[in-house]
């Protein structure tokens, strides 16, 4: 299979040649396979490129090719990608400038000496006079990082700036890495509870299931403040926004679907039970010993007996190509190759496929949309990318501006149906059913739905008020 170029590998190339053929060639090479010119610019004997490969092999590849060019010097060669992480993608920026004694005066002592006694009397306030306000931890072990899997707490760290970076491009949310090092339940738990002080919601991530249920279950029973696995829940949301919409397409209605999930792990389980909260019946999973059903006792643990119980209403066995006759929707979110063609020609008229295992879909989009009515990945280079930073960043940002007790399930089922409606029905087709995660409307939409649906559900606890220091404690 070629691989499409991607600016995850992409280098700048600086070189001198002699003459103009010699560049020619250079652009001949660049030109090729499993890459593209991006750019390209010219001062007097050196020329700059920016490349885009298919794979770090193909980019090692053209360097060696262009440094046996006769005449051709190359002067340097930047990984961008690497080059983008130097030093981290993060800063600490205070809001404020110091310009003046009188700024210190206010900013830091004696004048936050005020500020600090009137959250001493009162606790509350310091969810609108410190950053906790609207800020969230990005909480995690480095055990179930996305396509690296248990990488430890150090090389999770790229993946938990990046997604401090999401929340605040996408949701205008502060967020903050805090990468432990520890697997135990007890102690994960004990840090989460140790940090609430500083931070108005903790987002749970890449924390290897079963552990990662038990951990959140815990969390959200014992803290006041919003716990978000988004693991589970910001691709449940999304599937279920992708679903509205699709559905719209092949004019089927929600309660009537059979529904096969491949993949019953935290993703797996979360989609699930969004779906039938949402009104979906006929649900069975699939995982690598086969379907899930009541009695089963190969390879099970806790969450896979509640899944037995709750899903698979005609207790079907066997295999998913056993199961899958007659299925309206396939959910992938387990791994490349597990929906054969052969299956797929089994599902029902008008089928729809989310293939979101990445990078490599359960199904190419290349070989399942001649039979699909929707065709649905992960991925950013093929149409209806379901992509969690629809979600998460509004989600936080509407609990936060209520100041929410936690995120209800009536919050992410409002979170996907204000993402499905972003969509209007001019726009909508086989190849749109999801917004960009650029366009602005998406982050406001969201946030304003899961605001309404927390006061609604009776999680609110600031409903905007103005907060001001109150007179009488003006003489601190």
């Amino acid at each position: 299979m070629a691989n499409n170029p991607t600016a995850s590998y992409s280098f700048e190339l600086v070189i001198s040649a002699a003459d103009k053929e010699q560049t020619a060639q250079v652009l001949a090479l660049l030109s090729g396979n499993d890459c593209e010119i991006v750019s390209m610019n010219r001062c007097e004997e050196e020329s700059v490129f920016i490349v885009n490969c298919g794979t770090l092999a193909r980019e090692k590849e053209l360097v060696s090719e262009i440094a046996n060019i006769s005449g051709i010097k190359i002067k340097s060669v930047i990984d961008r990608t690497f080059s983008l992480h130097d030093g981290g993608k993060l800063d600490v920026v205070g809001k404020n400038k110091l310009n003046s004694k009188d700024d210190l005066a206010m900013a830091y002592t004696p004048g936050v000496a005020r500020i600090c006694m009137a959250i001493h009397d009162d606790v509350a306030r310091s969810y609108s006079l410190t950053v906790r306000k609207n800020c969230v931890a990005v909480l995690s072990d480095g055990t179930a990082v996305l396509g690296l899997g248990d990488i430890g707490p150090e090389a999770a760290m790229p993946v938990m700036e990046g997604k401090c970076q999401l929340f605040k491009e996408f949701g205008g949310v502060d967020a903050f890495p805090i990468c432990v090092n520890t697997k135990d339940v007890e102690e994960i738990i004990a840090v989460a509870k140790a940090i609430t002080p500083t931070f108005g919601g903790i987002n749970l991530e890449d924390i290897s299931a079963p552990r990662c249920f038990e951990i959140e279950d815990r969390l959200k029973a014992e803290l006041e403040i919003p716990v978000f696995h988004d693991d589970q829940h910001g691709t449940a949301v999304v599937t279920l926004a992708a679903l509205i919409n699709a559905l719209k397409i092949v004019n089927k209605k929600i309660s009537d679907l059979k529904v096969i999930v491949s993949g019953v792990g935290a993703a797996g389980i979360a989609c699930s039970k969004i779906l039938m909260n949402a009104g979906v019946t006929n649900i069975i999973g699939c995982d690598r010993s086969g379907a899930i059903y009541e009695g089963r006792t190969e390879n099970m643990n806790s969450m896979k007996e509640w899944y037995a119980k709750n899903t698979n209403p005609q207790k079907l066995q066997g295999k998913l190509s056993d199961v899958i006759a007659g299925a309206d929707l396939f959910l992938g979110v387990s791994g490349p190759g597990t929906l054969s063609l052969e299956d797929l020609k089994l599902m029902a008229k008008d089928a729809i496929v989310f293939a979101m295992a990445n990078p490599v879909p359960e199904i190419m989009p290349e070989i399942a949309n001649p039979h699909v009515a929707v065709m649905a990945t992960g991925r950013s280079d093929y149409p209806n990318q379901i992509n969690n930073v629809l979600a998460f960043p509004g989600i936080f940002a509407g609990a936060l501006s209520c100041r929410a007790s936690q995120i209800t399930e009536n919050m992410k089922i409002a979170a996907a149906y204000a993402i499905a409606e972003v969509v209007s029905e001019d726009e909508l087709n086989r190849d749109y059913i999801i917004p960009s995660p650029f366009n602005p409307c998406v982050g406001e939409r969201v946030t304003e739905a899961v605001r309404q649906a927390a006061i609604k559900d009776g999680v609110a606890r600031n409903l905007g008020e103005n907060e001001v220091l109150p007179f009488e404690k003006m003489d601190r």
